[in-house]
């Protein structure tokens, strides 16, 4: 199973990331123009879960593979929990708000930029909470099927792996 998960590992991450940078863009297009001197708090929270997202990600890729001894499986852990709880709370709230607001469909609303926007952003966020849904499933499994062991290393098969086609060779 470990080698089957590390295959997955690296498309996910990639898909994570990229789904941060849209819902990044198009939440940021939301709150520059929904109005002239404020934007929701809703739009504002999840801009910082998608900022909070890439930053988790450069250590949830890099600390395994380079750093082992800061990829502690309860801080890959806490990073998976932290950032799918974030991605939950603000697409939940965010789609409350467009309901509230009339990007539902009913008004006329819906045809307004920003109000798109902030759907398309919403839509890409549920997507990204799955996603980390899984990610935090895979690392809450590694600590329960370790948790008899005195060891903190993290599951190999959480890591990003690249095959490297460079060969080195030693001449001595």
């Amino acid at each position: 199973m470990g080698l089957a998960l590390a295959a997955f590992m690296l498309p996910i991450r990639a898909i994570q990331g990229l789904f941060a940078m849209i819902v990044l863009g198009v939440l940021a297009y939301a709150a520059n123009n929904w109005a002239w001197w404020w934007s929701p708090s809703q739009i504002n929270f999840l801009i910082f879960t998608a900022v909070w997202t890439l930053l988790a990600l450069i250590y949830l890729i890099i600390a395994p593979a380079r750093y082992p001894t800061a990829a502690h499986k309860f801080g890959i852990l806490v990073a998976e929990v932290l950032t799918m709880l974030f991605w939950f709370a603000g697409f939940i709230a965010l789609a409350v708000l467009l309901t509230d607001v009339g990007c539902n469909g009913r008004r006329g609303q819906e045809e307004w930029g920003p109000c798109r926007a902030a759907i398309a952003g919403d839509v890409f966020a549920a997507f990204e909470w799955l996603l980390f849904c899984a990610t935090t499933l895979m690392a809450a499994l590694h600590c329960w099927r370790t948790r008899n062991e005195r060891s903190g290393k993290h599951d190999p098969a959480m890591e990003v792996h690249t095959h490297n086609t460079h060969t080195h060779t030693s001449h001595v």
